[in-house]
């Protein structure tokens, strides 16, 4: 394995050499990594009128399909890299994986990680014998100081997305899914820098050029659809979203000639989007999923993808932070309007607040959490302003119940009015 290329010496890759190239890869990782066979998703398959399988890498080894690119680019080292050793930048999935090759391998690894970076996912990355450096608020400052250690201790740089090996090793997904599902109509794949969806629209394409591969990215970093619009790379002027793990501001050079000529669709989700999906896969397929993960299936929640026959969703990882995580459940109640918040102003009186709590219940609603603000001025000095978090089952049921409060002569301000 070499270093990639600098920018202006980049030439664009082989479709069809790309997909060669990735059964080699698919022979070479066999030997270390899990089977994650695409499983049928009864509920969402008739929620959505569509035949949907769920491809869950999230099941993989380090929890992500990161592991396959970087599995296989490692295998290329020759003897005298091996002895140096390898050094990466990543936001968690790729260290892990990164981590995990060099391991198997015996070779020494350095990982440069946003500051940001969870500490579940750093903890994960340690205990896979990787050397850690914290650096930089954005992955694309973690990679430029990976770039640095690269020229200064002579190590071997094996990037997240944008170099043919690990291009090839994301590719292997591609002969999977078109081997547990043959007939399959539309691919949906999420898109960050590009290395995943590059391997894989060159395998099917190559096998099935009929099949549909569509892309999907954060709404918060688009750089790819606007590098599309654009016809050349643009980059985007800043992150916002939660999910780090295709939160990248510039899509690869050698990715990016791939996408536009393989890639039928690129579309965008919100934060909000993957929050509900998140919940959606966990309350329905009992399977944790990162927000990445997600976005494939949240697009087809917004029927934002055009899709035909029977469709794949590849849940990419689920290397999610447990305090983003319960934040994100949160988030997704709300959106599904099962969880609510009300203010109701009540007379600072004995016996106030049980007569309105037995109405909620009566109603049979779920008071999670009561707040009283007695020093709120916008109500008179011998009243209180109570804030009730509620447990719904939709929205219908929440209207209900302020028609009832309603009714009995409460004023009732629903969150945000």
């Amino acid at each position: 394995m070499s270093s990639p290329r600098t920018t202006d010496e980049v030439k664009p890759l082989d479709a069809g050499k790309v997909a060669e190239e990735a059964a080699r890869a698919a022979e070479v990782i066999s030997r270390y990594l899990r089977p994650t066979p695409c499983r049928l998703s009864e509920h969402f398959s008739e929620q959505l009128g569509l035949e949907v399988y769920l491809k869950p890498e999230n099941f993989q080894r380090t929890g992500s399909f990161k592991v396959r690119g970087a599995f296989y680019a490692t295998s290329r080292l020759n003897p005298s890299q091996r002895q140096w050793g390898v050094v990466t930048a990543s936001a968690g999935n790729h260290a892990q994986g990164v981590a995990f090759a060099a391991k198997q391998m015996g070779v020494r690894s350095l990982v440069v990680m946003p500051e940001y970076t969870p500490n579940t996912k750093l903890d994960a990355v340690k205990a896979l014998g990787a050397e850690v450096e914290l650096h930089g608020v954005t992955f694309d400052e973690a990679y430029a100081r990976a770039r640095e250690h690269e020229a200064s201790r002579g190590l071997v740089m094996v990037p997240p997305f944008d170099h043919p090996d690990v291009i090839a090793g994301q590719g292997t997904l591609g002969i999977e899914i078109l081997n547990e599902v043959p007939d399959v109509g539309t691919i949906l794949v999420s898109v960050g820098g590009g290395g995943l969806i590059s391997g894989l629209a060159a395998v099917v394409k190559a096998r099935r050029p009929d099949v549909r591969v569509i892309g999907v990215v954060a709404q918060g970093v688009p750089s790819l659809p606007r590098s599309l619009d654009a016809g050349k790379i643009v980059e985007s002027p800043s992150v916002s979203t939660i999910a780090d793990g295709i939160a990248v501001k510039r899509v690869g050079e050698f990715c990016f000639p791939m996408i536009r000529q393989l890639v039928d669709q690129v579309v965008t989700v919100s934060d909000d989007h993957m929050a509900h999906a998140i919940l959606s896969l966990l309350e329905r397929e009992r399977m944790l999923a990162e927000a990445a993960g997600a976005a494939p299936l949240a697009a087809l929640n917004e029927r934002r993808a055009r899709v035909s026959g029977k469709v794949v969703a590849l849940v990419s990882g689920g290397n999610l932070d447990v305090n983003l995580l319960s934040r994100i459940i949160g988030k997704g109640l709300a959106l599904a309007n099962r969880y609510a918040r009300v203010q109701v102003p009540l007379q600072d009186v004995p016996g106030a607040l049980a007569k309105l709590s037995k109405a909620v219940a009566e109603c049979r609603v779920n008071i999670i959490h009561i707040e009283h603000d007695r020093l709120s001025t916008q109500v008179p000095i011998n009243h209180t302003i109570s804030t009730l978090y509620l447990e719904v089952r939709g929205r219908d049921h929440l209207e209900a119940l302020i028609q009832r409060l309603l009714a009995e002569g409460y004023e009732v301000r629903r969150e945000g009015s």
